[in-house]
């Protein structure tokens, strides 16, 4: 876009949203979810409605440590937000919002209303009309069988409280998508779950076909049953192995029945072969330079296409064909 290079402030988002989840959360008597995390629409639903800041804006971070440590804000955050939406009370004060900001002003600091950035001021609506990022050229993709093809859906999990729509496509045009994106020089968020046992957290995501493990690894089948299901999954993980032939209806099945979750979104940025020639998806993790490879994990096309929740991407990273269908222009 030739805009240069930016870092904005996460936590310009975090409060935005946690403020909203909160309202939601008590509009609702509890009945909602309120937990830390978010979605790809949470990013968007800012950049429209409130703007962005720089990280130098809003470093949020007021209690000395390097990155946010959350989990006194959440613990103190979550108990008021109960306290509110549960305490029986036949009618709340015009106040309680103000309470619950100053939680997230005290922990994050207060959300600029006007700063200087580069000599230049700003307020956080024109400081992101400056970057040139219109959120309606991104769109949230997805692959589920409950609901038709190739028309939006509202993914059916806690943290799209905001109920943001997704286009529904079949597996193997979504993998396509994110194929096209990467070789024609767009990355993308990926939203997924990092739970499964093929996720390791030594940089490497797959899904080797558990099953054959004995066969695979060259154990017999009396050590192999013998073992732990951590030594299983180091077995499984170590080294380049077949993988599992993930079907639309594995993943449905997965979905349904809670084996796959919405735990966490990354960046995918690129793709990586390994000593065989098999292709991986280069992802850029969010947990500082843990793993082997400092930050960066190596997720395989069968763990993606099994595991994948939503991507958040550019339209014109779409194939021509694809996005035809979807009636995108």
């Amino acid at each position: 876009m030739g805009k240069g290079e930016y870092d904005l402030s996460e936590m310009f988002v975090v409060h935005h949203t946690m403020m909203d989840r909160g309202v939601n959360y008590v509009r609702y008597h509890g009945d909602s979810s309120f937990s830390p995390g978010g979605s790809f629409y949470d990013i968007m639903f800012c950049l429209r409605n409130y703007g962005l800041v720089p990280q130098e804006a809003m470093p949020g971070i007021m209690y000395g440590d390097t990155l946010p440590v959350h989990n006194e804000l959440d613990a103190v955050a979550g108990a008021y937000v109960n306290a509110i939406a549960k305490g029986k009370l036949t009618k709340l004060t015009p106040v309680w919002k103000k309470g619950l900001c100053s939680i997230y002003d005290t922990y994050l600091g207060k959300c600029p209303e006007n700063f200087t950035y580069k000599g230049k001021e700003y307020t956080p609506k024109t400081f992101a009309e400056s970057l040139g990022i219109n959120p309606d050229d991104y769109i949230s993709l997805t692959s589920f069988t409950h609901h038709p093809f190739y028309t939006q859906m509202n993914i059916e999990i806690q943290d799209n409280w905001r109920n943001g729509l997704s286009w529904n496509l079949p597996i193997d045009e979504l993998m396509a998508v994110m194929d096209n994106a990467i070789k024609n020089g767009y990355t993308f968020a990926w939203g997924s779950d990092v739970s499964e046992q093929g996720f390791t957290r030594d940089g490497i995501a797959v899904m080797p076909d558990a099953a054959r493990g004995a066969e695979l690894t060259g154990s017999d089948m009396a050590r192999w049953t013998g073992l732990t299901a951590a030594d299983k999954r180091k077995e499984l993980t170590g080294k380049p192995l077949p993988e599992v032939n993930v079907t639309q209806e594995m993943r449905q099945t997965a979905f349904d029945n809670w084996e796959t979750t919405d735990d966490h979104g990354m960046v995918i940025y690129g793709i990586a072969k390994d000593q065989n020639g098999k292709e991986y998806f280069m992802v850029k993790n969010s947990w500082g330079l843990s793993g082997k490879y400092k930050g960066i994990w190596y997720a395989s096309k069968a763990f993606v296409a099994y595991k994948t929740m939503n991507i958040l991407v550019h339209k014109d990273a779409l194939p021509k064909d694809i996005a035809k269908k979807l009636g995108i222009k």
